[in-house]
């Protein structure tokens, strides 16, 4: 897929780089020309524009982007670039970076944004993620809290260990979509039993969340 990415800086460019690995056709805009170097990524276009003008985003075809992304750091310089992309160009996926976790508020599907990515956040739920075991992880959110992947790592004494992902009385607005275990990635099938140590992770709104800990801690 035709991705764009708004922000040449280190966080736009190692981007660039994972998505070329992964086999997709990458543009990268900054207005900074000491930032459009082409020779540091060849196999990505380049545009030296700015981002948050229209007509830079009609040069770049945007219409023809699967995803942009706003990678710059600058929080509105990523919140103009997110409307743009969804109102001007009816892009199908927006991403946008969150430097600075007080404007985190912002970044909403009023803005055009899909999903949001906080650093900070992250890094939070990642380090939580390391220690807790039967507690829920929110690590992603969808569309600013609509729906989140969230992370349940199974305790020993848990009743389901042992038992078939079929056992697991999910809430309606939650489903299970992997299981990490012995560093494997498991598609869960209804069969597939459980097993202590188990990281689930789920996607589920909000409201969700206590009953997917019930159902997997029983508490």
């Amino acid at each position: 897929m035709r991705i764009a990415i708004a922000g040449a800086g280190a966080v736009g460019r190692s981007i660039a780089r994972e998505l070329l690995t992964n086999g997709h056709r990458v543009l990268l805009i900054d207005k900074d020309a000491r930032k459009v170097r082409t020779e540091r990524i060849p196999e990505a276009d380049w545009l030296h524009a700015d981002a948050c003008e229209l007509a830079s985003l009609e040069d770049a075809k945007l219409e023809d982007c699967e995803v942009v992304i706003g990678a710059t750091g600058d929080d509105k310089v990523n919140l103009v670039v997110s409307l743009l992309a969804k109102t001007e160009f009816s892009v199908r996926r927006v991403v946008a970076r969150i430097n600075h976790p007080a404007n985190e508020w912002l970044f909403t599907e009023a803005w055009g944004v899909d999903v949001a990515v906080s650093t900070p956040r992250v890094l939070a739920a990642l380090v939580e993620e390391a220690v807790s075991v039967g507690d829920v992880v929110r690590l992603f959110s969808f569309r600013q809290g609509q729906a989140n992947l969230i992370e349940v790592t199974l305790p020993a004494s848990a009743p389901c260990a042992g038992l078939p992902v079929r056992d697991l009385e999910l809430p309606r607005d939650a489903a299970m979509v992997a299981i990490i275990r012995n560093q494997r990635v498991i598609v869960p099938t209804p069969d597939e039993p459980l097993e202590p140590g188990d990281e689930l992770l789920f996607v589920a709104l909000p409201e969700a969340e206590p009953a997917i800990r019930k159902a997997v801690c029983a508490v």
